[in-house]
Formats: C-alpha cells, structure tokens, sequence
C-alpha cells in the first residue's frame, strides 16, 4: 500500500466531509485494507454522472487496494431515504426495487472494478428482524436528535407531515454499517446525518465506530442546481456517447475543474494542474472541456469512444454547419403537455425556429427538423422530454439554430 500521506491526498480529494479525520489516518496507518462501504437504494432504473461521484471515489479506494462493500437497499429502499425530502417519498413495490437494482449494479460496474467489489442486498438481514430486535435497535436512538436533521426539522416546523416509518430508515441505515463491519461509510454530504447514525450505533454494540465520509452534490448542466432528471440537467451513464460527450460541452466553464474531481479518470496530479491553470488564468476552458467529454466517454462507453463522440460533434459544431453565436433560451421553454410530451411545433415557435406553428409542422414534415444533430421523423408533432436538456440544439436547415441552456 502507499504511505498513509500520499494515500490522504487521493482519500481528500473531491469529499466535503471525513469524520473523524484522526480515526481515517489511525485505520490507515494499520497497513490493513479497509472495508469502505457504499448503500444505494435502487429507486431509480437510471443512473447519471452525479450517482456516480461516490462511485469514483469508491474506486479510488479500490485503486489503493481496500475492498469496498455496495449495498443495494432492496430492503431500505421499501421505506425510502428521507434525506434532503421536503415530502414523503411514495412506496417502490418489492418487484420495482429488484428490476431497478439489476440496472443499477450493471452501471455501477462501469466505474467499480468488480472483481474488486462485494456486493450484498441489505433485505436479507433487515427483512428477517423480528420486533425484539428492531426494538434493540430502535432504542438507541433518541427521536429529539432525529428531530434536529435539518430535513426533518424544517418539515416539522412547517407542519408537513413526517410519517414514522421514515424515521426507521437512519436506524435501518446503522445497522447496515454493522452487519458488513464498515470501516468507512460514503455518501453524497445530504447522508452525513446517517452517516453518523452509523457511527453511534457501532459504538453502542460495541465495535469500533466507522469513519463517514461525505462528497458533493453534483451540480448539472445548467451550471445551477443539482444534476437532476427532473431538471433535465443531468448526464446520464446510459447516454450515447454523442449525446454524452454534446452534454459535457454544455457545462459552463466554471464547472470544468469540479467535473474534472468529481467525475473524470485523471490523476490527482493532473486534476491539481487544471485547477491551477484555472487559478492563474492560463487554462484553455473549451480545450479542457474536450478533453473532459473524451475522458468521460472512454470510462463509460469504453476506449476510442471519446475520440469517435468528438469527431462526431466536430462535424456538426466545429467545421462551419453551426453558428458561432446560437441564440440561446432557457430550458424552461421547454413545455410538456397534459400527455407527458412536449410539442415540437410550439417550441420551434417559441425559440424562433420557426414563425408559427404550421410552418412548424411542416418543417418536421420535410425532415428539416433536428434535435443535437438527429433528424426528427415526419409526423412527430409530440415527442419525448427526455430529448431536450441544458446543452441540446435545435436546428432546421443550415440558418436556423437555437440552443436551450
């Protein structure tokens, strides 16, 4: 293993919070390989770039040669995690939960070395307890410290309803943590309550208490909130790398260096010289970028995939076919209907594409309509809103352009 030092420069980079860093570099210092565990509920078939920041990092740890543990709450995710939630989340059916996790482990494996990595279901230890051990459990908890996570506190202060169930869901959460005797836990910097909870657990039974670590949320493409599909912000694992590699070069140029940190294969090292090309003023944002979306494309869709994404969006955005200066609009012009679809027509309208909606309709009916570079069928008024996201360019014909942001 590498010396503790040089260890904690790969460990602290990209996370917000390690508690307590002391116990981190005491484990460290054993020479033993840490257990490093990761949860996850499947809540969701689809996975993008920001579920994959502790992912990065679990493979850096992989990298240092300590095992990590996923956890796929197929029985935490019944109760749903009430972290950052304004809003109780609905119930996922037992069948949801295990159809989504087969997804999810598949796309984590993407960045996890899986011959490296112990995969376990947390439904085969929770779903099993009894009432006098759920009790056990239960009563290391004190309700007024649950109280006082800032969700939950904000949802009682508002008199929004908090069902009791969800406060289970931290002590549900613990418990894993001492079923696979977790040396360090992660999570994205919403999860540092149960991270936490964890800790105090392990100690009251009488183990050595885990390190929590915590990273970023990360923030989308529209350079503003989190990445998210309900804002149609988000990079996802499963894209084209067209699609990928367009949506990357959509971040603002601020972003560069934290997409760099957080979702990039780069050294230290080298994530060290970009962020201080960006600090001295003497960084290229557009060349930089590049190499981001080629970087990106290769962990996801394999080696030279960059490179074909690259030449792909060249032709479309580099060598003349599009304007220099697209006229930009926001990707709340972007309406969805009472059918769950947006409709083509009225958007062309809307970002100046096209003077009213049938000239609209017969610009689709041509085969003159694209969306980043993919022609829409003739006929197909009512499309999909996945299609259109920060980044995505409208065009028919060569002079007419638009580009959501």
């Amino acid at each position: 293993m590498l010396p503790v030092e040089e260890q904690l420069k790969v460990i602290t980079s990209g996370t917000m919070q390690i508690v307590p860093m002391d116990e981190l570099r005491k484990k460290l210092e054993r020479g033993v390989p840490l257990n490093v565990k990761l949860g996850v509920d499947p809540t969701s078939p689809d996975l993008h770039l920001g579920h994959a920041v502790p992912l990065r990092k679990m493979r850096q740890f992989q990298d240092l040669g300590h095992k990590v543990t996923l956890i796929i709450g197929n029985g935490t995710a019944l109760i749903g995690d009430p972290s950052g939630r304004d809003s109780t989340r609905p119930p996922l059916t037992e069948e949801q939960v295990e159809a989504n996790a087969k997804t999810y482990v598949a796309q984590a494996m993407k960045v996890l070395d899986p011959e490296k990595t112990t995969i376990v279901h947390n439904g085969d230890w929770l779903k099993p307890l009894d009432l006098s051990k759920m009790l056990e459990l239960m009563s290391q908890f004190n309700v007024a410290r649950i109280l006082e996570r800032e969700d939950f506190h904000n949802r009682y202060a508002n008199g929004q309803s908090i069902a009791l169930h969800e406060f289970i869901y931290p002590v549900l959460q613990a418990y894993d943590s001492v079923v696979v005797k977790a040396d360090v836990e992660m999570g994205g910097n919403d999860q540092i309550f149960n991270l936490l909870a964890g800790r105090d657990l392990m100690r009251a039974m009488g183990m050595e208490p885990q390190v929590a670590l915590t990273v970023p949320l990360l923030v989308g493409t529209d350079g503003v909130k989190k990445m998210s599909k309900s804002y149609k912000n988000y990079v996802g694992l499963t894209d084209p790398a067209d699609d990928m590699y367009g949506k990357v070069m959509s971040i603002t140029d601020e972003l560069v260096p934290l997409y760099f940190r957080l979702c990039s294969t780069l050294s230290i090292d080298q994530i060290d010289a970009v962020d201080a090309q960006f600090k001295d003023g003497t960084a290229d944002p557009y060349a930089l970028k590049r190499e981001l979306a080629r970087n990106i494309c290769d962990l996801y869709h394999g080696a030279g995939a960059g490179d074909a994404a690259q030449a792909a969006f060249d032709a479309t955005f580099k060598k003349g076919e599009a304007p220099e200066d697209i006229a930009e609009f926001p990707l709340s012009t972007v309406q969805v209907n009472d059918e769950g679809k947006v409709y083509l027509a009225k958007l062309l309208v809307d970002v100046r594409i096209a003077g009213g909606t049938g000239e609209a309709r017969r610009l689709i009916d041509g085969g003159g309509v694209k969306i980043d570079g993919k022609a829409v069928e003739p006929k197909c008024y009512n499309v999909d809103p996945a299609l259109f996201s920060a980044g995505t360019v409208l065009q028919s014909g060569k002079k007419r352009w638009a580009k959501l942001v």
